[in-house]
């Protein structure tokens, strides 16, 4: 660290004196220039590069725990510790730019469902509890929405649809699509914000069939479906 903050500054002074004030030897000084790189910063170097690739691939998202996830995926393992160093070297940092679209419409009259689920977002079981929301993809030809479900206990998607409408049937569709897929037993807690879509009549009709108990937030209140927001924002 020494020899590299002397080499940074030598320009500005001498390095004799430069060496004086940091107590080390010139001689030691000129034999650190003349050799090459240690295979620690060879390393770094390798993992800085697929950090900063795998960082512009998300366009800006990733942080800390998916790029060592990415890295393992490529064969590559790396620690957390090693790849927030090289974030610190890199100066990235995951950043959200998420322009505002709106996906829920609380302002109807259709019947709203208690909050049941109360922010219990641990200790279940599979298929004991999902989430749902709604947000929107940006493509080249448009937006699209797109309706989830996710499972509490396993923290996966169990269920989605995408459409250009935002509607009902959007919402009914990736509810058919998860009980396709997971079969649940009756009782299952079905939780969502209090949007019109999910109020209609056609979905709580759905969420009856499956003999499913129906949860809404309260309203205007992310917090009451913290796991569907946090997955959506990453």
């Amino acid at each position: 660290m020494k020899y590299a903050w002397i080499d940074e500054h030598r320009d500005q002074y001498s390095i004799t004196r430069l060496c004086h004030i940091l107590t080390v030897s010139r001689s030691g000084y000129c034999q650190w220039r003349n050799r090459g790189p240690s295979q620690r910063a060879q390393a770094n170097a390798v993992l800085d590069r697929e950090v900063a690739a795998i960082h512009r691939a998300s366009r800006g998202s990733y942080g800390r725990p998916r790029i060592v996830r990415q890295l393992r995926t490529q064969g590559q393992p790396a620690s957390a510790e090693r790849v927030r160093r090289s974030l610190q070297r890199l100066g990235l940092r995951p950043v959200y730019r998420r322009p505002y679209r709106v996906t829920t419409d609380s302002t109807h009259r259709l019947p709203v469902a208690p909050n049941l689920l109360d922010r219990r977002f641990d200790g279940w079981q599979p298929d004991q509890a999902w989430v749902s929301d709604i947000t929107f993809v940006r493509t080249g030809e448009g937006w699209l929405y797109l309706a989830a479900i996710l499972d509490l206990a396993s923290r996966r998607i169990v269920g989605w649809s995408m459409s250009e409408r935002i509607n009902a049937e959007l919402v009914c569709q990736a509810l058919r699509s998860a009980c396709w897929h997971r079969k649940p037993v009756p009782g299952l807690l079905l939780h969502s914000d209090r949007g019109s879509q999910y109020a209609s009549r056609a979905y709580r009709k759905l969420a009856a069939d499956f003999k499913m108990k129906v949860s809404m937030s309260r309203r205007a209140n992310a917090w009451d479906n913290a796991p569907m927001e946090s997955f959506f924002k990453t």
